[in-house]
């Protein structure tokens, strides 16, 4: 039957969610929005920050009112006031970083993607089941209200036999963008494409096939792919990212019951619909897309985990971030695209 109401997202009790200490690794882009959610937005407690340049790390604490500046990651890691490290630096650098940082005692948030390869992402999960710390990859969305609404309508089989998603995340970046940089693990799937999988795995679960076509573009990078998912249940997903121009960005799951229209750009905070096959009834979630105030729930997310005692989280365990990793590999091997630090040595 078509529910008479959407559920009401669900929130962590705030006393099961304890100020923690962070420290944050990489003060770039992602972190600046990080850091003013966290500080503004959670009771959480900001106390060092790491960088390669002291420089950019005084600027960052300056302005963050951070107590410490540290001149790279180890003298951020030797410091006994640190609970959890957020990982914020260029994608190529998330596996070796949070793994120095689970190997030095701490529980880590690593801003998606979690590591370059389903390969390294199992190491990192191994090294958290040593050191019994929480690893956890910051794919923010996943945490978000909007998602938590999806994921009970799906579980709650408001869409009947889902069949069919359609997704697609392109974003115009001029050349000097690193996104085009191969040195940085440069190209869509990571930045982009990152999202549709993961969204894909979170309807269906782990894809059963995948058929992909790519389109390379200048400094060494792919520019552009399309991919065709099968999963276990029999839903198709038609996925498109590209990085020449700026697309839509919305997402339908189309279900034999109903159908949830999400608006562009779908991983982000904003409205949705669901509407029944007869076309009589119609649900609507509408929000502001306050879209980086909203990682503070990432935040708070980890904060009750380490409150719980989990080292993987119920929202987005590591099998999820594993799931995708591993689609991601597919794709990257059928239009034939290599990491730098994945070529022989």
């Amino acid at each position: 039957m078509f529910p008479s109401t959407l559920p009401v997202p669900r929130r962590h009790p705030v006393n099961q969610i304890p100020a923690l200490r962070w420290g944050i690794v990489g003060p770039g882009w992602i972190a600046d929005h990080f850091a003013n959610a966290l500080r503004h937005h959670t009771q959480q407690q900001l106390v060092a920050v790491a960088s390669r340049s002291m420089e950019k790390a005084q600027a960052f604490a300056s302005k963050w009112d951070i107590p410490h500046a540290c001149a790279g990651i180890d003298a951020l890691l030797n410091r006994n006031d640190i609970d959890v490290v957020y990982i914020a630096t260029p994608h190529n650098h998330h596996f070796p970083d949070g793994l120095r940082a689970l190997q030095a005692g701490k529980h880590v948030l690593i801003e998606k993607p979690l590591a370059l390869n389903a390969q390294q992402a199992l190491q990192l999960q191994q090294e958290a089941q040593q050191q019994q710390r929480l690893c956890l990859e910051a794919m923010w969305c996943d945490y978000a209200p909007k998602y938590d609404v999806i994921r009970q309508l799906l579980a709650d089989g408001a869409l009947g036999e889902v069949h069919t998603l359609i997704a697609d995340h392109g974003e115009y970046f001029t050349q000097d963008h690193r996104i085009f940089n191969a040195d940085l693990a440069g190209g869509p799937m990571l930045d982009l494409g990152s999202y549709l999988i993961s969204f894909s795995v979170l309807v269906a679960g782990a894809p059963d096939s995948i058929i992909a076509v790519g389109q390379p573009a200048p400094g060494g990078v792919n520019g552009q792919t399309s991919m065709l998912l099968t999963h276990p249940g029999g839903m198709q997903a038609v996925l498109n990212t590209t990085l020449f121009s700026n697309t839509p960005g919305t997402a339908v799951i189309a279900g034999r019951d109903a159908t949830l229209y999400l608006d562009g750009q779908f991983y982000t905070p904003g409205n949705f619909r669901l509407t029944s096959s007869d076309g009589r009834h119609t649900l609507r979630w509408e929000e502001p897309n306050n879209r980086y105030i909203q990682l503070s729930h990432e935040i708070e997310h980890t904060a009750w985990c380490i409150h719980q005692g989990l080292i993987d989280s119920p929202v987005r365990p590591l099998t999820t971030s594993r799931a995708t990793l591993n689609a991601m590999d597919e794709v990257r091997r059928q239009i034939g695209v290599v990491f730098n630090e994945e070529r022989p040595a």
